[in-house]
């Protein structure tokens, strides 16, 4: 399967770090946290956190921790499919195609839920085929686009002509929760709303990158480490302290079954101690692209592969080795080369 085009869109709401804390302090919204709490967001939001600025669906984004589950749900269902259609629609013309040439659409997303999923409002917004194969991927969190790519890689392997895009999209200002958590406090500190868009073909055009040689662990001993729960209909992100470690070993095992010394390692976000935590145990790769997407946009949960991948095409990579990880645990791993000989 071979990549042809790839595109990222944000939310037009743009926010630092500091306004969104004075907005928080503002609003009234943190009057009910302990003082400790309280602490720990202006350490996050006004300190060396590795994010300047996120982007969200909506302007007022101190308004979310207020909404109930239904209006919350709302912002997603219309959020999420806008984004998703926009960044699928500049990936289309980056690729020279029309929507009408797809054959498959797979979409992945872990932070609402859509019946029909957001497949189906993506097809009708764009104008895909009615016989094209539609599929969305749900609950595999941050590290959700690269199963995504190998599913993808099964529908070209049995339609070796396909055109087929992959779409990751996030709205995780839906899912915003405030108390006094730790947890919850930093999930509050570190994710934005986004969407990831590519365009592969089962065969290659000329020198196009391909993807192939996947990886998964999982560790479901730590699942409640880092998951979405249930908090009264609303979605409740849960994060230990043990996640950087966790997903720098993980990454560090998927690292070891490479097929060759890739170019870059290009990783999921997660966060600055998360990207600390990997670069600590494969030294011979700095995160530099990584870095620079969570500095512009903060954790965007499974997009965010995807946005350090956008950047680092822009330096004309011959090797790559993906990697991203999230609820579970679980982590996955695959490989892009020009001169693979993958399966």
């Amino acid at each position: 399967m071979y990549l042809s085009a790839l595109a990222s869109a944000f939310p037009r709401h743009t926010i630092t770090q500091s306004d969104f804390f004075h907005r928080l302090r503002n609003s009234g919204g943190l009057d009910h946290l302990k003082p400790r709490s309280r602490e720990l967001l202006e350490k996050i939001l006004l300190g060396d956190s590795g994010i300047a600025t996120r982007h969200f669906a909506v302007d007022d984004i101190e308004s979310v921790l207020q909404m109930d589950a239904g209006r919350l749900h709302a912002i997603f269902e219309e959020a999420a499919p806008a984004l998703a259609a926009e960044a699928l629609t500049k990936a289309l013309r980056l690729a020279g195609l029309v929507p009408q040439d797809l054959d498959a659409l797979l979409i992945c997303t872990c932070t609402g839920y859509l019946c029909p999923g957001i497949s189906s409002y993506v097809s009708e917004k764009l104008g895909l085929r009615p016989d094209a194969f539609l599929q969305d991927l749900l609950g595999l969190g941050c590290g959700a686009a690269i199963p995504m790519l190998e599913a993808a890689r099964g529908v070209v392997a049995g339609r070796p002509g396909a055109i087929v895009a992959t779409v990751a999209v996030e709205v995780c200002s839906a899912a915003f929760f405030l108390n006094d958590d730790p947890g919850v406090l930093i999930s509050l500190c570190l994710f934005g709303d986004g969407a990831a868009a590519a365009i592969w073909r089962g065969e290659d055009l000329g020198g196009q990158l391909k993807m192939g040689n996947f990886r998964t662990i999982h560790q479901p001993e730590h699942r409640e480490k880092i998951r979405f729960v249930n908090d009264g209909g609303r979605l409740k992100n849960q994060l230990h302290r043990s996640v950087p470690g966790l997903a720098a070993e993980a990454v560090a095992s998927l690292y070891a079954q490479r097929s060759c010394d890739p170019d870059f390692l290009v990783a999921h976000t997660g966060g600055r101690d998360v990207i600390e935590a990997i670069e600590a145990r494969i030294p011979q790769h700095v995160l530099e692209d990584t870095r620079a997407v969570l500095h512009a946009s903060g954790n965007v949960s499974s997009p965010c592969v995807l946005f350090a991948l956008e950047r680092v095409l822009n330096r004309n990579p011959d090797t790559l080795f993906l990697t991203a990880f999230g609820a579970g645990f679980a982590a996955h791993s695959c490989e892009l080369s020009r001169a693979a000989d993958f399966a």
